[in-house]
Formats: structure tokens, sequence, C-alpha cells
């Protein structure tokens, strides 16, 4: 006999599934999978594994929506074309269409379904493709316009270079400097460094 599977999935401990558990309601479900893990990829998801070990021909598993199956679009058009290969129907409650156990119109409708699986795939990687061209963009704006990137360069204290004079004219040791500025070794030689360059 046919089973009904919810698959539940957040990618932290931190956050929580009710939303999506509450989705759920009102609808027969034989078996709900909780997982928490990365949208990475599908070979990390032990419980995803698990619960298609057990799926038959017949079987349906529900989302809520797409990226619960993950985060990479061309991953997920291989999972759910395997899903399908397996007789195995998928339902995305979010997105109706995406639902191949409600294809009246047989092959027609799960043509439809594919269809606009891969048209969702081809957008979110265009979305991916252009969100890093402009990052680039915009950092080689910046660069262009001077903007200097990544921590500031700490000031040095005037006090340290007074005293660094002092220890490279061999008047006084590291340790001196150490004392009389209040800093580590550590910082002294970082310190030195920046002066040199």
């Amino acid at each position: 006999m046919a089973k009904t599977f919810a698959y539940i999935r957040v990618s932290t401990r931190e956050q929580n599934e009710n939303r999506q558990l509450d989705s759920l309601q009102g609808l027969k479900i034989d078996e709900i999978i909780v997982e928490k893990a990365s949208g990475k990829n599908f070979t990390g998801r032990a419980k995803y594994q698990e619960m298609k070990s057990q799926l038959r021909a017949g079987d349906l598993v529900i989302v809520k929506s797409i990226d619960r199956f993950g985060r990479n679009y061309a991953q997920i058009c291989k999972e759910w074309e395997s899903l399908v290969n397996m007789g195995v129907d998928i339902q995305v409650l979010d997105m109706p269409i995406l639902n191949t156990r409600d294809n009246q119109n047989g092959l027609t409708g799960r043509l439809i379904t594919d269809i606009v699986l891969k048209l969702l795939g081809y957008v979110a990687e265009r979305e991916r493709d252009n969100i890093k061209t402009r990052q680039r963009e915009g950092i080689d704006s910046a660069l262009a316009r001077g903007v200097k990137f990544g921590r500031p360069t700490a000031e040095i204290p005037k006090d340290f270079i007074r005293c660094y004079e002092l220890y490279k004219q061999g008047l006084i040791k590291v340790k001196d400097v150490m004392s009389m500025c209040n800093i580590k070794r550590s910082t002294f030689f970082k310190y030195a460094q920046s002066i040199k360059s």
C-alpha cells in the first residue's frame, strides 16, 4: 500500500521546523521526517537517504517548498528525476503546479511539472550568477575609487615611534620598548614591521 512521507529540513539546530510542520495540517501523512542539515547536497543527509531507501513506487513525498530539498537546483532537478524514475510522486505545497500526483493530463501534466522545475532551476542559477557578477563589479568599482578592504591598519602610537628610534640606535632593548609602551612582544614586531614597510 502506498505511503505518504513529509520531508522537513532546517539548516541548523537553532532553526525551528514548526512553520513546515504547520503546513501539513489536514494532510494525511504516514511518516514525517525532520532533518537538521545543510541544503548543500543530498549525500550528507542521513534521514533523507533513510527515507529514500524506504520509498516504493506509488509513494508520495511532500515538502513545504522546493528549497527544503536543497539550495543547489541542479542537484534538486537530478534528485527529482531520480524519485520520479522510482515511481515516487512529489508534492511541493508552496507551488501547487509542482505536484506529480495531481497531473490529470497524464504525460502532459508530468511534462509541465518537469518544465516548471527546470525553469525554476535555471532562474535560481542565473540569479546566483548575477549576484556573484554584481558583487565582483561592486568590489572592482570600489577598488577603482581607492576603497580599501579588510581590517583597517592599526595606527602606531607616537610613543612607540620615539622608543623604536632609540631601539634602532641601540640605546634600549626590545623589553624596554615593551615596558615603556605597555605592549606585548608580538605587538612590538607588528609595529616595527609596519614602520619598515
